[in-house]
């Protein structure tokens, strides 16, 4: 059984909130979808990306993620492939014309599997994602309070917890606000336009980070 004070829940669900709600990968990468493809991409791109998560919260948990920290090449090889696959989606956004997503005039037809798959990939392929939470989570490892790995998952799993209260309402906003508008083929060229930048800049972004 885990034991905790209160000022440990304190400080690290604050720092949980923060980070859900700070503008990142996962939140553009939401947020576009929502926009381009309505609620239910939005929800298939955020529940991809948590199960990306999951992942890189069993590594951290078992200690394999320190493959990652400690090898140059192990790290670059999956940093390109995340470059790479960004890139691309990017690049099919840009050029889709506004029916990247099967989104037509008058309804919705969206592959939500495909867009799951690109969440999910979007973090499966971000080391990281996986170097984040080798170093953010040991932070809140105590002595004593119980099995190291048990933490580890415990205070991973409340992460996405707590993002399960902050992306829904960022998604249902964001649907709100585009509904009428997506009936536009013209706004949706220009979504597309803006989905791919935000993709590419991520992939840019990515490359040029110090790892």
């Amino acid at each position: 059984m885990l034991e905790y004070d209160l000022a440990h829940w304190v400080s690290f669900l604050a720092a949980a909130f923060l980070l859900n709600i700070s503008p990142g990968p996962d939140f553009a990468f939401i947020l576009g979808h929502t926009i381009r493809g309505g609620k239910r991409a939005g929800f298939a791109a955020m529940l991809g990306a948590w199960t990306g998560v999951f992942w890189h919260i069993g590594l951290a948990a078992v200690g394999l993620s320190a493959i990652l920290a400690a090898s140059a090449t192990v790290y670059a090889a999956v940093k390109w492939a995340g470059v790479a696959y960004l890139f691309w989606m990017g690049w099919q956004a840009l050029r889709s014309r506004g029916a990247g997503l099967g989104v037509r005039e008058g309804r919705e037809v969206v592959p939500l599997l495909a867009v799951f798959r690109q969440g999910l990939y979007v973090n499966l392929l971000n080391p990281k994602t996986t170097t984040f939470f080798l170093a953010f989570l040991p932070q809140f490892v105590e002595p004593g309070a119980g099995p190291v790995w048990l933490q580890l998952v415990v205070h991973g799993l409340l992460i996405n917890v707590v993002a399960a209260m902050v992306e829904p309402v960022i998604i249902l906003v964001g649907d709100r606000l585009t509904n009428r508008l997506r009936e536009s083929r013209r706004l949706r060229v220009w979504l597309d336009r803006v989905l791919g930048s935000v993709l590419i800049g991520l992939g840019v972004e990515l490359a040029v980070s110090e790892g």
